[in-house]
């Protein structure tokens, strides 16, 4: 059964209506098939035939995005397995004429296009790996690959930012130079890391960092920024629990490792319990439960994996106190070991707050004044912040909102965006871009 969400609501809000061709007589508004119609607002970093033409050439773009995104949907890979993907944007690339720069990556790309006057160099990403998950939705471009899906939107992200090296490249009037970083397993929170070692910034150095994601949880046609923390700090851990073991009809509490995780999982919230950051919660919570081999065995061993997810160190640390203080305290009465490791990190997201105003005034140019909003920081994490913690910049949410409410939950089988979306998120980061890039004042 399709679960409804709940959509962040505007107040006064009225979504953008569905344009086409032979309605659409106004000059200024989307007039491609199913893209949405509004007025381009002309913003103060570009003339009205800049707004124009860049209005033109995505709505140009747009049903060719739309289509190479149900393609990426339908084939879907994890992080660091997406091989077809990479190879479907190195052709995107080549035939716009964007030669795919070499790394030692088996996966991702990244391309590079020169300016037409002096600017900023600008590095535009987008994350292209899916999640293990079963998709339920019964779509006409469903995932063809069992046990993996878009369920994240990064199908969106990646056909977008093709879009915006499409209307970039085709634009007369370039300020700066811009960097198309098609990141991959940002999902295990490794994958920006991978390339930041790899030496992407030294090969590509940049001025700024964008990037946007698009949200089930934000109605079509509006865009939420935040400047300063907008998203938190992501740790996955895992948590060892080794005792004695034994048959099951004759082991009592003391050493059973299956007892002493039991406490684990009803008790993480202990560890963050009280601690926010402004109205955001911190979290901490489990997903994955390892143990056992058969019904009448106790194991010797357990493990349980979660994440962490803090805005500022202080809070880091005091999580990571209260997580071992709770271990310590679990094992002391179950009379079993415990370990906890921290397998994968992400710094928290941290916009830049000029970049981001910069940013917003571009957004607002596009989809108008009433519908770019501020956002509350996030417990969700995206390892962005690896190039925002080392390069100042802004990351962006595009709404994408199935309209009847039933987008379902990031991550979850039932998660659906709106094929508007995708154009709307490429006009956005191709506006947000270009203003980036213009020469400081």
């Amino acid at each position: 059964m399709t679960r409804h969400i709940t959509i962040v609501r505007l107040e006064g809000f009225e979504p953008p209506t569905l344009g086409s061709v032979d309605r659409c007589s106004d000059p200024l508004s989307y007039s491609r098939a199913g893209y949405l119609s509004y007025p381009v607002h002309v913003g103060p970093y570009h003339t009205v035939m800049s707004a124009r033409e860049l209005r033109d050439l995505i709505a140009h773009a747009a049903p060719t995005l739309t289509e190479l995104r149900h393609d990426l949907h339908a084939h879907p890979e994890v992080g660091f397995a997406e091989h077809r993907t990479t190879e479907v944007i190195r052709e995107q690339l080549s035939a716009l004429g964007l030669v795919a720069a070499p790394t030692t990556m088996a996966t991702g790309a990244v391309a590079s296009l020169a300016g037409t006057r002096p600017g900023r160099r600008v590095l535009v990403r987008a994350d292209i790996d899916a999640l293990p998950v079963t998709e339920t939705r019964d779509l006409p471009f469903r995932s063809t690959q069992p046990g993996v899906m878009h369920a994240c939107g990064h199908d969106v992200h990646t056909a977008a930012l093709l879009g915006v090296a499409e209307v970039l490249s085709r634009l007369e009037d370039r300020p700066g130079s811009f960097t198309f970083v098609f990141q991959p397993a940002e999902e295990a929170l490794g994958g920006a890391r991978a390339l930041i070692e790899d030496g992407l910034l030294e090969r590509h150095p940049c001025d700024a960092v964008l990037g946007a994601h698009v949200t089930s949880l934000v109605p079509l046609g509006v865009v939420a920024v935040r400047p300063g923390i907008a998203m938190s700090r992501g740790e996955a851990f895992r948590i060892v629990l080794e005792g004695e073991g034994g048959h099951g009809a004759l082991a009592g509490d003391a050493g059973n490792v299956l007892i002493a995780a039991g406490h684990v999982l009803t008790r993480l919230r202990e560890v963050v319990a009280g601690l926010s950051y402004e109205t955001t919660p911190l979290v901490c919570s489990a997903g994955v439960v390892r143990a056992g081999t058969s019904p009448n065995v106790v194991p010797r061993r357990a493990e349980v994996a979660g994440t962490l997810r803090t805005f500022t160190p202080e809070q880091t640390a005091a999580a990571h106190t209260g997580l071992n203080a709770l271990l310590a305290e679990i094992a002391a009465t179950n009379g079993v070991r415990t370990r906890l490791e921290i397998t994968g990190s992400s710094p928290a997201v941290v916009n830049d707050p000029h970049l981001t105003s910069l940013a917003a005034a571009a957004a607002r140019s596009v989809v108008g004044d009433n519908h770019v909003v501020e956002m509350a920081p996030t417990s969700a994490s995206d390892d962005i912040g690896e190039f925002l913690e080392r390069v100042p910049g802004c990351y962006l949410f595009v709404g994408g909102a199935l309209g009847d409410g039933t987008s379902g939950m990031h991550h979850s089988d039932d998660f659906a965006i709106e094929d508007a979306a995708v154009a709307i998120q490429a006009h956005v980061l191709a506006a947000a871009a270009l203003a980036l890039a213009e020469p400081p004042a």
